[in-house]
This record gives structure tokens, sequence and C-alpha cells, in this order.
């Protein structure tokens, strides 16, 4: 069976079965992750037929970031994708099940598991390029509403002199997570629109610092200094 038809089939049953957990992961992720996997795979040997798979169903089972048991949603995600292949795709390759569950167990941050494999190591650098540019700069505020968190401090929105808190506001997240994804990108091509796509969150985030001053035109230069590549979390 062709990658098309087994696309066609897995979002056919997400549609009739999966019920999203928030905004970022509804179904279009799944199908973004999937197409950003076949661009970093553009010249490599791997089995496409793997990637397909985690991709449309390494956020089946997704926590809240807040839930308590948010660190093992990638083991329970791999353990319920491998349910759902064999019970309602009994003629996807047995073959692939490992690579699959060891591929969606790694793509999470929170997890902490390494990816051993090609597919794993470009399942994961798709997912979290989802969390940086355009798109992750949409994910990450709707997340942070429908979390109830504020889209920044305005005392202090930049952690001038408190601590970073990104349970309490969305911007310090930028700073405690997806600045520095561009480190823990497993494919050249990956790290190379990481930190492409890190680079236009920080624009984003000097274009504000300029606005709170009252400067509607420009951007604000020493955002830009402090955060531009690469960033080190503080």
């Amino acid at each position: 069976m062709t990658l098309t038809l087994w696309q066609q089939r897995f979002d056919a049953w997400l549609h009739q079965n999966y019920k999203q957990a928030d905004a970022a992961h509804d179904v279009t992720h799944f199908r973004r992750v999937w197409q950003t996997a076949r661009h970093l795979l553009d010249g490599q040997i791997a089995d496409e037929r793997v990637i397909l798979a985690a991709c449309y169903f390494h956020d089946i089972v997704s926590l809240p970031k807040n839930h308590p048991q948010r660190q093992q949603a990638s083991r329970m995600a791999a353990r319920k994708a491998h349910e759902i292949l064999t019970t309602d795709f009994p003629d996807f390759p047995a073959a692939c099940y490992d690579g699959v569950i060891h591929a969606i167990e790694a793509h999470s941050f929170s997890a902490g598991i390494p990816p051993q494999t090609l597919e794993a190591k470009i399942v994961q650098d798709a997912d979290r390029l989802e969390a940086l540019g355009a798109i992750g700069l949409a994910r990450v505020f709707a997340v942070s509403g429908a979390l109830g968190v504020a889209l920044f401090d305005g005392n202090d929105p930049f952690a001038e002199g408190r601590e970073l808190n990104d349970k309490a506001f969305a911007l310090d997240h930028f700073r405690t997570k997806l600045l520095s994804l561009p480190q823990t990108m497993q494919t050249e091509k990956g790290r190379e629109l990481a930190q492409h796509n890190a680079d236009y969150l920080v624009h984003f985030m000097a274009k504000l610092a300029a606005e709170l001053k009252g400067d509607f035109y420009a951007i604000d230069s020493t955002v830009l200094q402090r955060f531009c590549h690469p960033y080190q979390p503080e």
C-alpha cells in the first residue's frame, strides 16, 4: 500500500475517533508534522511508514502541560498507537511496530527519551519545529490561553527583576524552552530550520518590547542582540 493511501486511512480514522486535547494538537497538527518530516527526510534513507504512523499518532494521548503525568504522555501515546495499529489497521506491517513505538516515545520534550533511530530523530525534529516560527507563536498563546496563563507580566514582561515562570506568563515560555529548541534538534536540516524560526520569535519579542515602550514603528535592538543565535536558557 502506498504512503498516500496509509495517510488517507490514518486521517479518516482520526476524524472519526480522535477528540483533540487542545487547539495545538488537532488533526492538522499531525498533518503538518508529517509534511515537515517529509521535508527533513529528503535525501535520507529511512522507513517512511514508521515516520508516517508516528507523526499521525504521536499525540494520540496528549496531556495538558500542567497535568501531573505529563512526562508519561508519550509512553501512553505509544501504547495507544500500538493498540490502534494492531486493532484497526491489522494490515499495517508488524515489522514497523517497534520503530513507531520508539519514535512516539522519544518525540516528547518532557519525557527526555533520546531518539535512537533516524526515524525517531526526524519525528522529534518535525514535532519540535511546530513550536517555533509563526505556527509556534500561535500555538503557545492558544495553549496558554486554554490554561488561563497571562500573556506576560505587565510590570516586568522580560523578567529583568524576577524569576522566569512560564506557568504564569506565556512570554516566559519563549526563554524557558522555545528559544533553546534549536540546540536539541537531531538533524542538520532541523537545526537550520529551528534556528531560523527561533529568530522569528525573537523578532516578535523585539517588536513587543518596542510597543510596550510606546514605539509602534520600531523593534527593540537590545532584545535582538540578547536573544538571537544561539540562545542559552537562563
